[in-house]
């Protein structure tokens, strides 16, 4: 055997014995508990429910003491990221073509669909819009903010 053809032989077998080895360690990462790490979420998702007592614990004694916000404050805390742009088919504050049809529904119809939530033709409004902090009566002066001057 020739010389030339010994050192490809054994380099064949150094090269196959490296990526063995390699496989030993690969091995260790196939382990349930090393598939687990790599695969676990980043984040998580709460709901509001979940958020119950963590957030109000600390803001109730100030809402308590201040009462509930003003239309304005309600409107900038949430509602203006929808009612802003007019995404999802939201009206727009002071577009009163767009908010006449709501209004003639009445107060009581508009902060129902506020509060639980409503899809309609021209598009959807999300329970509460996204405010889960806010009480009804939030709810309501947020309305009223918004309607009452169009």
């Amino acid at each position: 055997m020739s010389v030339l053809k010994k050192l490809s032989y054994l380099l064949t077998i150094g090269i196959t014995a490296v990526s063995l080895s390699g496989a030993v360690f690969a091995a260790d990462e196939l382990s349930p508990e090393a598939i687990a790490e790599r695969i676990k979420p980043v984040g998580q998702v709460y709901t509001a429910k979940d958020l119950e007592g963590v957030v109000g614990a600390s803001a109730a004694p100030a809402a308590a003491s201040s009462g509930p916000r003003d239309g304005e404050a309600v409107y900038k805390g949430a509602c203006f990221a929808c009612h802003d742009t007019g995404a999802a088919g939201a009206p727009k504050r002071g577009d009163k073509a767009a908010w006449e049809p709501r209004i003639a529904q009445g107060i009581d119809t508009l902060k129902k669909h506020a509060i639980e939530g409503f899809t309609g033709k021209a598009g959807m409004m999300p329970p509460r819009g996204t405010c889960a902090s806010c009480s009804d009566e939030e709810i309501e002066n947020a309305i009223h903010y918004m309607t009452d001057n169009l």
